[in-house]
């Protein structure tokens, strides 16, 4: 799983760095990558071969998602590109967990929570860095594969086109905090209050979206103005992308912690 939690934390610092950093863009997010793989090696302590190559692959796959997705996108094909490769290098990468040789030293990080015990039991150096990735991945990788799904479908337009968002405010700020809100209410055992904030997402735009109707926003949309089936698609889809990616998030603890 070492190299599972290092691929996945590669992948979280190299959208955070494209995001956070607009104007250097080009290469900058895989040298992130690429620093971040050989900060979690020496945080874990990874020094087997198996392991190095495994999380060179990751690197690579990093790599592959972040030039697939920066560049223009036209077709669906483009679209379910990145999506396809992210998802066909973490499968490689779980194939892969039954052929590296278990690891007694958890590296600097098992030293470290070794004298902090985390929620109430003694928890690997891998599953602390397997967290904070998921964590950290909730940020801006989210963003951009549910930005991705949405464009695929047609309910996200090509830039300079008015856009359904533009009705719906905050979305780049509520998706984040509320995926963090169900990831973190996942794990620690409370799936029924995870449940709430999904259900009080609803209640809060329901009132928004009869608002939108009200101020006649109209089917097509006039003046090339999203309507309003254009924007409820736009809500739905977007929300339900962003819930399953923090769900999947937790399964993935789940399962691999």
């Amino acid at each position: 799983m070492t190299a599972i939690a290092i691929t996945v934390f590669a992948l979280a610092c190299a959208d955070l760095a494209r995001a956070g950093d607009r104007v250097r863009g080009g290469m900058w997010p895989v040298v992130t990558a690429a620093v971040a793989a050989v900060l979690g090696l020496v945080l874990l302590g990874a020094s087997s071969v198996a392991e190095i190559l495994l999380v060179l692959f990751g690197v690579a796959v990093v790599a592959g998602w972040v030039l697939t997705t920066g560049r223009e996108l036209r077709s669906r094909f483009d679209y379910a590109l990145p999506l396809g490769l992210l998802a066909a290098g973490l499968l490689v990468q779980v194939v892969a967990l039954g052929w590296v040789p278990a690891r007694e030293d958890d590296g600097l990080l098992g030293a470290w929570a070794e004298q902090v015990p985390l929620a109430g039991a003694m928890v690997s150096a891998t599953t602390v860095l397997l967290v904070a990735a998921l964590m950290l991945a909730q940020l801006s990788t989210a963003n951009i594969v549910v930005r991705l799904v949405l464009a695929s479908v047609g309910a996200l337009k090509p830039a300079g086109q008015p856009q359904a968002s533009d009705r719906l405010r905050g979305g780049r700020i509520l998706g984040p905090m509320e995926r963090l809100l169900i990831l973190g209410l996942g794990l620690a055992g409370q799936p029924t209050a995870a449940g709430l904030v999904i259900a009080a997402k609803g209640l809060i735009r329901f009132p928004e979206l009869q608002a939108q109707a009200r101020w006649g926003v109209g089917r097509a949309g006039a003046g090339g103005e999203p309507g309003i089936d254009e924007i409820t698609e736009y809500f739905l889809i977007g929300s339900f992308v962003s819930w399953l990616f923090a769900l999947a998030a937790l399964a993935f603890v789940v399962v691999f912690a």
